[in-house]
């Protein structure tokens, strides 16, 4: 038997050993566009002109890993697609402009289906100002395949990475966290039964933070950022990987979601669960940072340290090892 691809992580970081760091068109010798950030953060970025960088993400959602037509309606599967791209342009502070969708789709699957899919997706890019401009269209033997790739702008130079975190910087995060997770236990636990869409709207419908993260770029609040599709816990570790750093996480300050009040979600779903697409990001400590920007709550949950490992303080007073347990493509189980 094969042996199965490489873990997410460690995939990535061959590759980025692998690939030149140099942005020049090889083919031609011309610098038409050169690369400014590769592979390593939410988008990569290009400089294209004289007063902005291009940013390029792209994100898959597959059927039977991303979403379940029994679970899912097409609508929120159209949705989250593009909302899949949209959260990482904001996580670089950027702005959207167009989409473009690659879908493969089975021979029997009903048009009605389609139709509503692409009725969530569309609602989705009008909300943004996102125009889909393009993409391709092709038959799958199996289930339902969406590649989305969205384009977004940035002011030159201003796009906030992964790797900006420094020693002393509080550690923020936006909303609240582990309702998606939430969600799909329940549709685990009861998987012929329906989660109510309307106490779940952040798994079905989430809604990319894109105004949150240009105004963290406007007023230079946010030293790093990413957000938070892994979850918590894998994502800090990006950031702390990025910029050589560790981190202290106060486990009372984790903003859990509701999902029933006054019932919060179980504090491993909170620190591991990922899809809530909230915005993790470090300001440092001569930054104010207001408790609401953009309509959104910011926590305060720890600090950066040059540590560079993760600890977690419980609320039993203990302090242990935070290890990263979010979602990871090709992990063993």
């Amino acid at each position: 038997m094969a042996p199965m691809p490489l873990p997410e992580r460690d995939l990535i970081a061959q590759l980025r050993r692998r690939v030149s760091p140099g942005g020049r068109n090889r083919l031609t010798g011309r610098a038409k566009a050169s690369i400014r950030v590769g592979m390593g953060d939410d988008c990569a970025v290009l400089r294209i002109g004289s007063d902005l960088d291009c940013l390029v993400t792209t994100d898959f959602s597959l059927e039977g890993i991303h979403f379940r037509r029994n679970w899912h309606p097409p609508e929120s599967v159209g949705h989250r697609c593009l909302a899949r791209g949209l959260s990482d342009i904001a996580a670089m502070g950027g702005e959207p402009v167009a989409a473009f969708l690659s879908l493969a789709l089975p021979g029997a699957l009903p048009q009605s289906w389609v139709r509503a899919f692409f009725r969530g997706l569309l609602r989705m890019a009008e909300q943004h100002h996102v125009r889909l401009a393009g993409g391709d269209t092709a038959e799958s033997p199996n289930g339902v395949l969406a590649d989305i790739v969205v384009l977004g702008t940035v002011p030159r130079g201003q796009a906030i990475l992964r790797s900006g975190a420094r020693p002393g910087d509080r550690i923020f995060v936006s909303g609240t966290l582990g309702g998606s997770a939430a969600a799909l236990a329940q549709l685990r636990r009861q998987p012929r039964k329906k989660a109510d869409e309307r106490q779940f709207a952040r798994h079905f419908y989430p809604e990319p933070r894109v105004q949150l993260g240009r105004m963290l770029r406007e007023r230079k609040l946010a030293t790093a950022m990413i957000d938070t599709s892994d979850g918590l816990s894998t994502d800090l570790a990006h950031i702390c990987e990025e910029s050589g750093v560790g981190a202290e996480i106060d486990a009372s300050s984790i903003p859990n979601a509701r999902v029933g009040q006054p019932r919060s979600v179980d504090l491993d779903l909170a620190l591991h669960g990922g899809e809530d697409y909230e915005l993790l990001f470090t300001v440092s400590t001569r930054a104010r940072v207001p408790r609401t920007l953009a309509g959104v709550a910011l926590t305060e949950i720890g600090r950066i340290t040059s540590s560079r490992k993760i600890r977690l303080h419980r609320m039993d007073d203990k302090t242990v090892p935070l290890k990263p347990r979010g979602w990871e493509h090709f992990r063993k189980k």
